[in-house]
């Protein structure tokens, strides 16, 4: 049977904490503000999904390794009130698809671009970076309006879209 202090040395610089984080935007396609980086309360590192491939032999099935599949990903930001990071959203999502016009730009280069996602340790080294390829964000929620919430600051999400990511340690494919 293991011991607490066998648990302990196991759990190797006291566990990676979730609310040691920090996202990059880039400033590339709109002025994403740098204040983004702290009115960022929310994001993940990206996941991931190997689809397998049923192969019938003989009334059983053989699985194999499919393509791989990124899932979406989102982020959630505390509302100032200028709305700096708002409205650089909207733009985004503007240049992409005209609000009046249903048009945008044609090349996806010029509108997608990379994020990065950093974990820190508690002594705020990066420990694993992943850096999401040709990003773009496809939805910005609303934000509930409500004369019942007394004390509370505007939060918004923006879920994101990528082909796909690199990431620190993993097979000499590091991230940015």
């Amino acid at each position: 049977m293991s011991t607490i202090d066998e648990f302990k040395s196991n759990l190797r610089g006291g566990g990676s904490r979730a609310n040691q984080f920090k996202v990059i935007f880039p400033t590339n396609v709109v002025g994403i503000p740098r204040t983004s980086e702290f009115l960022c309360k929310a994001a993940a590192l990206p996941g991931q999904t190997v689809t397998e491939i049923a192969v019938p032999f003989r009334g059983r099935n053989l699985y194999v390794a499919g393509d791989r599949e990124f899932e979406t990903w989102d982020t959630t930001f505390l509302n100032d009130t200028p709305f700096d990071i708002r409205n650089a959203m909207e733009q985004w999502l503007n240049l992409m698809n005209n609000l009046e016009t249903n048009s945008g730009l044609n090349d996806v280069s010029t509108y997608t671009s990379n994020v990065t996602v950093r974990q820190l340790g508690r002594d705020n080294q990066i420990l694993k970076t992943y850096t999401l390829v040709n990003c773009m964000p496809t939805v910005v929620s609303p934000i509930d309006l409500s004369m019942d919430t007394a004390s509370a600051i505007e939060e918004f999400t923006v879920t994101w879209r990528y082909t796909h990511f690199r990431t620190s340690g993993v097979g000499g494919n590091g991230a940015e």
